[in-house]
C-alpha cells in the first residue's frame, strides 16, 4: 500500500457523504462507501486490491471500530428503554421464531447450506442504523421506544451468535473464544465501574481534558485491541471484541469527549476504509454470472421485513414492523468473515449485501411511514 492508494481510498469515502447528502432520502453513508469500493474494487476497474495486506489490516481496525461504535449506540443507560425490554424481547423472540423456518427454506431452495446463518441475518437488526434514523425523524412515544428495545436486544443477540453459525464445524472452538471475550470484557466493565464510584474516571476526564492527552480515547484504544487480538487468538470476529467493548462503554457512560473522538476517527478514516475495502472485495460480477444470486440476495431482505411484520401479531404497527427490519452490521459481518475465511461461495458475500440493502430501503420508506402516520414530527 501506498500514499496514492490512501489518497485514492480517501476520495472514493466522499461517495458515502455525497449519496447520503439529500436528508429526504435518509441514506446511510456506508452505501456509497460500498459503492465506491464496488467500482474500484475486484468489480469493477480493480484499482484498490483487496488483498493486500495493510490494505487487510486496516480495514479489520475499521471493522473493530465501526462495531465498538454501535455498541455505544445501545441505549444502556435511557431510563426510557427498561420497562420497555420486556416486550421489546418478546417482539425479538418472536422474529427469531420465525425468522428459523424463513432460513431453512431459504438455504433449501438455493442449495447452500447455510440455514442457520440465514436465520440469524433475517432476524438481525441494526442499532446503529435504526436509531439514527428514529432520531432523524423525530419518532416518539411508547411504542418506539419499544422498537428501540426490541432492536438493540436483537442486535446484541445476533452479533454473538453470528460466530457460532457461520462456521458449525468451529462453533464449540467460536463458543469458548465468545466467551473468553466475554470474560474479558466483563473485567474491563468492573475495573470501570470500580473507578467511577473512587472518583478515577472523573479525574481521568478532568486531567485528559485540561492537558489535552486524550487518556480515554488511548486507553479504550488499547483494551479495544487487547480483545480483538484475544478474539483473533481464540477464532471468533473481531467484530464481538470491538461491540463487547462498546457495550461496556455505554452502560458505563460514555464521556462526549470520548464519543466526539471515536467519531471522528471511526466516521473521518477508519470506518470508511472498511466499507471500501468491503465493496472491493465483493466481485458483483458474480451476482451477474448466476441470476439466483440475486435471487437470493432479493430473498433474504424480502424475509427479513415480513418476518419483521410478524410482530404485528402482538400489535406492532406494520412501519414499526419493518423499521426495526433495517440491517447493516451483522450481514456486513457476515460478508467481510466470509470474503476473509472463504466460508462463503463465490457471490454469496455480494448476495448477503443486497439483502441487507433490501431492507435498508424498506426501512426508510417505513420510517416515513411512520413519522407521517403520528409518531413524530419530522424535524
Amino acid at each position: 500500500m501506498s500514499f496514492e492508494v490512501l489518497a485514492l481510498i480517501s476520495a472514493a469515502a466522499l461517495a458515502g457523504p455525497l449519496l447520503a447528502s439529500r436528508r429526504t432520502w435518509h441514506l446511510p453513508v456506508v452505501l456509497g462507501e460500498l459503492l465506491a469500493g464496488i467500482l474500484l474494487g475486484s468489480t469493477g476497474v480493480r484499482a484498490l486490491d483487496p488483498g493486500d495486506p495493510t490494505f487487510t489490516f486496516l480495514a479489520d481496525i475499521g471493522f473493530a471500530l465501526v462495531m465498538f461504535v454501535a455498541g455505544t449506540h445501545v441505549p444502556i443507560r435511557d431510563v426510557r428503554i427498561r420497562p420497555a425490554l420486556a416486550k421489546g424481547m418478546v417482539r425479538a423472540v418472536l422474529v427469531g421464531v420465525g425468522a428459523t423456518p424463513a432460513g431453512f427454506g431459504i438455504a433449501q431452495a438455493f442449495g447452500t447450506g447455510h440455514a442457520a446463518l440465514y436465520a440469524v441475518l433475517i432476524a438481525s437488526s441494526s442499532a446503529a442504523l435504526v436509531l439514527p434514523l428514529i432520531d432523524s425523524l423525530g419518532l416518539e412515544g411508547t411504542p418506539i421506544v419499544q422498537t428501540i428495545a426490541q432492536v438493540a436486544v436483537a442486535d446484541i443477540a445476533c452479533i454473538v451468535a453470528l460466530p457460532l453459525v457461520i462456521d458449525p464445524a468451529q462453533a464449540p472452538r467460536a463458543a469458548a473464544g465468545a466467551v473468553a471475550v466475554a470474560v474479558a470484557t466483563a473485567v474491563f466493565y468492573a475495573v470501570l465501574r470500580a473507578s467511577d464510584s473512587r472518583g478515577w474516571l472523573h479525574s481521568l476526564h478532568q486531567e485528559s481534558k485540561e492537558r489535552g492527552f486524550a487518556l480515554e480515547l488511548r486507553i479504550n484504544l488499547g483494551v479495544l485491541f487487547l480483545l480483538a487480538a484475544l478474539a483473533v487468538h481464540s477464532h471468533v470476529s473481531i467484530m464481538l471484541a470491538g461491540f463487547a467493548l462498546g457495550l461496556v462503554i455505554a452502560a458505563v457512560g460514555e464521556p462526549r469527549r470520548l464519543a466526539k473522538q471515536l467519531f471522528s476517527i471511526t466516521e473521518g478514516f477508519f470506518g470508511p476504509l472498511f466499507f471500501v475495502w468491503l465493496g472491493a472485495s465483493l466481485n458483483v460480477r458474480d451476482l451477474g454470472a448466476d441470476p439466483s444470486l440475486i435471487l437470493l440476495g432479493v430473498a433474504l431482505g424480502f424475509a427479513a421485513v415480513l418476518v419483521h411484520c410478524l410482530t404485528r401479531l402482538v400489535g406492532v404497527p406494520l412501519p414499526l414492523g419493518a423499521l426495526a427490519a433495517a440491517q447493516l452490521g451483522v450481514p456486513v459481518a457476515a460478508a467481510a468473515i466470509g470474503a476473509q475465511s472463504h466460508l462463503l461461495g463465490p457471490g454469496e458475500p455480494s448476495a448477503l449485501i443486497l439483502g441487507a440493502l433490501v431492507t435498508i430501503a424498506t426501512t426508510t420508506v417505513a420510517g416515513a411511514t411512520a413519522a407521517r402516520r403520528g409518531f413524530g414530527t419530522p424535524r
